[in-house]
């Protein structure tokens, strides 16, 4: 992914967030029960439209509708309130490290520039939270691992 889709992208969430952002945080809430959750679920919402730019369409009022209905699929999947929980149990920096490399779509170099870090201890965190991720999930492998 370019500078300039990553960017890109970063205002689609950002624009996102600032018009939908507080509806999304109540309704994520009053499904989970839990603002922590809620606002790992919005999270991932948000991560997953800038992932799918092209399924949001043009509409203010469809916009809206898509992003909810990923609310609710997001917060019905247990897999993904397992994943949300266990993410939670992580380091802050390993959090950063993960959120680099996952969701920024960065490389462990371009990460390690953006941390300020060296490469090596990139790779560290990564491999320890991958770890941790593992054992914390039912089935001993964090989703999407093969």
């Amino acid at each position: 992914m370019s500078r300039r889709d990553r960017a890109a992208g970063e205002v689609l969430v950002r624009r996102l967030f600032a018009e939908h952002g507080a509806a999304l945080l109540a309704y994520a809430t009053r499904l989970s029960g839990d603002r922590p959750a809620a606002e790992g679920i919005v999270r991932a919402t948000l991560l997953r439209a800038w992932s799918e730019p092209a399924a949001l369409g043009e509409d203010r009022g469809a916009v809206r509708t898509h992003l909810f209905l990923l609310v609710r699929e997001i917060a019905g999947s247990p897999g993904s309130m397992e994943m949300l929980s266990a993410v939670g149990t992580l380091a802050p920096e390993q959090r950063e490290v993960l959120n680099q490399l996952y969701f920024q779509g960065r490389d462990v170099k371009e990460a390690a520039a953006s941390l300020g870090l060296p490469a090596e201890t990139v790779k560290s965190r990564s491999y320890q939270a991958l770890r941790r991720l593992r054992e914390a999930l039912p089935g001993g492998q964090p989703m999407g691992a093969a």
